[in-house]
């Protein structure tokens, strides 16, 4: 195809999209509010790690498991990369591990039902490293498919709100689910309970993605096995030195959720952990989450990813301190909003800067890359601070999770703001 084709192709291709950039926007908010909200029940720093933490008493048992569910997204990352970089249209591998990850959700809630002891507990762990393994290939698919179907400059936007509306329903789900189905141990198992209504919610979100509209790429890559793929890593890296930068940011922001599991047993320590106070907790951190979403989205979408990125991860670094130095109900209220909402910004600023950089057809891999880090350090994390924890205290693990959280910035600063260099759409 000569240039003047191409470009020709390419103005056609562009003009599709934005005719399509209201129903495409309209189906991802759809699908965000309802798939938000029950995936933020189950990664919400207080149901899973409370429940692993009840069937086993121990803070190791709680980093294994959530290390299990990280394990299968860095295992999975670059999998799904090789599984769509030769495919015209993503549409149909997203919607098939869609429903894949929210199988697993399932799985964890009859295992709940139907088992107890050490064997409600390896099912536990078993179902979140198949939850992980289908949820990092869903983080590179689904990032892709936003990278086709909604232009940079609407990306923020979209994110923020789609964020704010699934994390509203979530935060107020997550308050009853605490008070009405783990307080009552709903149906023999309240947090049972609460991971079958995550799943009901996700299953009926991933139907908006049916109306979504989704451009033929322009350019593909041929088939290629996975080993081949990562012995091209190196080279991927070198060519684009920026985003190499932005990839260690991200790994060192990952590995500074070593403490996330474990924010609600600390509290332990002061107040009591009943299903109400979880339930509050739980609701401080996604209502933050959500309405700090709207302010990243906006930042983004005018000045970059790269500074959602370096303020977000310093409110989670201070909220993480406060965290530290509370004492009552009142003032870890107050970290959990701080927790949540730089968390979330985080979460904005990861996403969606890697979409950014180097040409369309290398973007599968360059998210698979950075998702694989990310996943990777997320594993190691939880496990590391769950022995951290039982050997030196909950005071080291959060210690750690500063440390690592202040390179973190300290690497982005040194990456310039890729918008501008070359058209993102």
């Amino acid at each position: 195809m000569n240039s003047a084709v191409r470009l020709s192709v390419e103005e056609a291709q562009r003009a599709q999209t934005l005719r399509d950039l209201p129903r495409n926007y309209a189906a991802n908010l759809a699908h965000g509010m309802l798939g938000v909200t029950g995936f933020r029940l189950l990664n919400a720093p207080t149901f899973v790690p409370a429940y692993i933490y009840l069937l086993s008493g121990s803070k190791i048992a709680v980093g294994l498991a959530l290390s299990a569910q990280f394990a299968g997204m860095a295992m999975s990352s670059i999998c799904a990369a090789t599984l769509i970089e030769h495919r015209r249209r993503v549409m149909p591998v997203v919607y098939t591990v869609g429903w894949l990850m929210r199988l697993q959700v399932l799985g964890l809630a009859l295992s709940g039902y139907l088992l107890g002891g050490p064997w409600a507990l390896a099912a536990a762990c078993v179902f979140l490293g198949l939850f992980g393994i289908f949820d990092g290939m869903a983080s590179v698919t689904f990032s892709f498919l936003m990278s086709k179907v909604i232009p940079a400059s609407s990306r923020g936007r979209l994110t923020g709100v789609r964020n704010f509306l699934g994390g509203l329903t979530a935060s107020g789900v997550a308050y009853l689910g605490g008070k009405y189905l783990v307080e009552a141990n709903a149906l023999g198992n309240g947090y049972a309970s609460t991971f079958l209504l995550a799943f009901i919610l996700t299953s009926i979100g991933i139907t908006a993605l049916r109306f979504v509209r989704e451009p033929d790429s322009l350019t593909v890559r041929s088939r290629s096995s996975v080993w081949r793929r990562l012995r091209e890593v190196p080279a991927l890296l070198r060519t684009h030195p920026h985003y190499t930068r932005f990839f260690l940011a991200r790994a060192l922001a990952a590995l500074g959720t070593t403490a996330l599991p474990f924010y609600a047993i600390h509290t332990q320590s002061f107040i009591s952990l009943s299903g109400a106070t979880l339930g509050t907790l739980s609701l401080a951190f996604l209502l933050a989450q959500t309405v700090s979403n709207l302010a990243w989205g906006a930042i983004a979408d005018r000045q970059g990813y790269r500074l959602v990125f370096i303020l977000s991860i310093a409110l989670w670094t201070a909220a993480t301190i406060m965290l530290l130095l509370s004492g009552s109900l009142h003032l870890f209220l107050l970290a959990f909003c701080g927790l949540g909402a730089g968390f979330g910004g985080y979460q904005v600023a990861a996403q969606n800067f890697v979409l950014e950089f180097g040409s369309h057809h290398d973007r599968p891999m360059l998210i698979a890359v950075s998702d694989t880090a990310s996943h990777l350090m997320m594993a190691i994390g939880p496990l590391a601070g769950g022995i951290l924890a039982q050997g030196a205290g909950l005071h080291s693990v959060f210690l750690l999770a500063i440390v690592v959280k202040t390179a973190s910035v300290l690497a982005v600063l040194r990456v310039e703001e890729p918008r501008g260099s070359q058209p993102h759409f």
